[in-house]
């Protein structure tokens, strides 16, 4: 039923958005037709990674659904960067290492947690991802901010460059030692899948031609809806600090959102997981620093200086993830931890 309302959206919302960029419809309408289409592409891009992910495993499918869901981010970053909104830009990062982290990894936790009591997940994936949130949130983003505190804007842009492709390396490096040279060597303690077989929705042709499909789709519709942030900014009283924070990062990873929560549902904790906080890692190690250099063939460079609030928050829910995720284990309770926390994150960046 859900897949059939998200697919009627589909086909009503890219064609709409055609005619109201055409028609020059007002900014308030522009905003809503493209977000709720940006949110129904995205359920196709969740389904066509869910079916590669039950014929790769949960690693690579975990790692396909964060990225294609990343995408959607990148490209909406992109036209953002273009239009010269770096505030947006950089605040959209921080929605989607808070979004990830408290709201997708808290409502599959919560939601996983009322349906079974106790859920486990790889221990060994959860304490090496650990150490790579405290890498990439709270190394490689708090440093350069107290650094920058003694530089000028030239500096502030070349330390910003050098981190970036430190970053990309590691990240890259990351996924070679999970995939290739380590792959298999830290078996899981206790198997999280249900024994059942699972038969993929779409064969890996199809799966992989409707991403591709998907991908253009949403770009289209992301660059209109870039157009209209300072306008609803205005109408509304949002700051560039909360349309980037809330509105872009749930618009942005509507597709990982419903995939980790799906299955959480389904008891396939080491997919939720790898989505919620596979996506993070990739966010802030990969996606961040690509748009640094992206930004430099832009009119304005965007050096990977966050403001203080921006760092305490992505700080807090790493150290919050860390310390409920490091045990291999969940339930409700924890995910209603998560959600609590960012809920309070969300009221402190509405009144900024």
């Amino acid at each position: 039923m859900i897949n059939r309302i998200f697919t009627i959206l589909v086909f009503v919302g890219v064609p709409l958005t055609v005619v109201a960029s055409i028609m020059h419809w007002s900014s308030i309408t522009m905003f809503v037709i493209c977000s709720v289409t940006i949110i129904a592409i995205s359920s196709f891009m969740g389904r066509a990674t869910e079916s590669l992910a039950i014929v790769s495993g949960p690693r690579i499918g975990g790692l396909l659904n964060a990225t294609f869901g990343n995408a959607v981010e990148l490209i909406i970053s992109i036209f953002a960067l273009q239009a010269g909104l770096i505030g947006v830009v950089l605040a959209s990062l921080t929605g989607s290492v808070l979004g990830n982290l408290l709201l997708v990894g808290g409502l599959s936790f919560f939601l996983g947690g009322v349906k079974f009591k106790r859920q486990k997940f790889s221990i060994h994936d959860a304490r090496h991802n650990s150490g790579l949130l405290v890498f990439a949130v709270i190394v490689a983003f708090v440093i350069p901010e107290i650094f920058s505190m003694s530089m000028n804007e030239e500096k502030t842009l070349q330390m910003s460059v050098g981190i970036s492709i430190i970053m990309i390396v590691l990240y890259l490096a990351g996924l070679f030692f999970k995939l290739v040279t380590h792959r298999g060597v830290y078996v899981h303690d206790e198997p999280t899948l249900d024994g059942e077989h699972e038969e993929p929705e779409w064969s890996k042709k199809k799966a992989l031609g409707i991403l591709l499909l998907s991908t253009i789709a949403v770009a289209y519709v992301s660059e209109n809806l870039v157009h209209t942030f300072e306008a609803v900014g205005e109408q509304f009283g949002w700051s560039e600090l909360f349309i980037g924070v809330i509105i872009v990062a749930i618009v942005g990873n509507a597709a990982e959102h419903s995939s980790a929560i799906l299955m959480a549902m389904k008891n396939k904790m080491d997919v939720a997981v790898e989505i919620a906080i596979g996506s993070t890692l990739q966010i802030a190690m990969f996606v961040a620093p690509v748009l640094v250099l992206i930004s430099l063939f832009m009119p304005t460079a965007m050096p990977l200086v966050f403001t203080v609030p921006e760092l305490v928050a992505m700080a807090t829910a790493v150290l919050l993830t860390i310390s409920v995720s490091n045990d291999g284990e969940s339930n409700w309770f924890e995910g209603l931890t998560l959600l609590a926390a960012y809920l309070i994150m969300g009221i402190g960046f509405y009144l900024l």
